[in-house]
């Protein structure tokens, strides 16, 4: 069983080479208007979007992102960011104090935001846009605030290029669903469908080149989707972040 909606999910691709045409205003609302049908919490909206089409200023964004090139070559940037600032001035405008400094409210607003996204990816992919998310947006997040000039309680969850793709993009396979989909109780037996994936993700070619390190115990290892996940899960990444947090408002209490 399948319809349109369910054909588009899953044609879904990230792009990272777009053509140079412009992607019109009156786009950007429309596709921001249809995120902001997305399910919020108590219908707060605790979400905001800042759309960057200045030429020097994604060049700028591109730097603090780690000078991915589709940063400066898409016509679009969007910056996806948690926003508790709205509420403390609903608050103010009411005579009532935001308790906004609990970990709650970040994760509602971290909710918030991935779903509001996911509901611009899926407009601008059925108006024949293409986009790729950019977690790098988290790399500098201070300098990103000082350049779009964001005030307290708003901080950037994650960036998304968008613009008109120059081709189809490649389709990547994902886990079966048998090692994401539970039923009743956590199944964690799930190796032999983690080793079908590491084929399907090996047969892509995305992984050619690479090899197992680790010495003669590892040596007969492939290189697949467990290994690469393995060795990102292992690292620290971002360390930063708490810090910056809580400057810009958000105490996690």
């Amino acid at each position: 069983m399948t319809n349109s909606t369910i054909e588009l999910i899953h044609k879904h691709g990230s792009v990272r080479n777009y053509k140079s045409d412009p992607v019109s205003r009156e786009i950007i609302e429309i596709i921001v208007a249809a995120c902001q049908r997305a399910s919020t919490s108590s219908n707060l909206q605790m979400y905001s979007a800042i759309a960057t089409t200045d030429q020097a200023k994604r060049t700028r964004l591109m730097s603090l992102c780690g000078g991915q090139k589709h940063i400066g070559g898409a016509p679009v940037f969007l910056t996806w960011c948690a926003d508790l600032n709205r509420l403390t001035r609903a608050c103010d405008m009411q005579g009532y104090t935001h308790e906004a400094g609990y970990m709650e409210n970040l994760l509602l607003a971290v909710v918030d935001v991935s779903l509001v996204m996911q509901n611009a990816a899926l407009a601008a992919e059925s108006l024949g846009l293409g986009f790729c998310y950019i977690g790098a947006i988290r790399n500098s997040p201070q300098e990103v605030i000082d350049l779009l000039a964001l005030p307290k309680q708003v901080f950037p969850i994650c960036g998304m290029t968008l613009g008109w793709p120059v081709e189809s993009p490649s389709i990547r396979p994902r886990l079966p669903l048998e090692a994401v989909l539970h039923w009743d109780t956590y199944n964690v037996n799930d190796e032999e469908y983690l080793k079908a994936y590491d084929q399907d993700m090996i047969a892509t070619g995305i992984y050619k080149g690479r090899q197992v390190s680790g010495g003669e115990e590892k040596a007969e290892k492939v290189y697949g989707w467990t290994e690469h996940s393995a060795r990102r899960a292992s690292q620290v990444i971002r360390p930063h972040l708490r810090e910056v947090l809580q400057k810009a408002g958000f105490e996690m209490k």
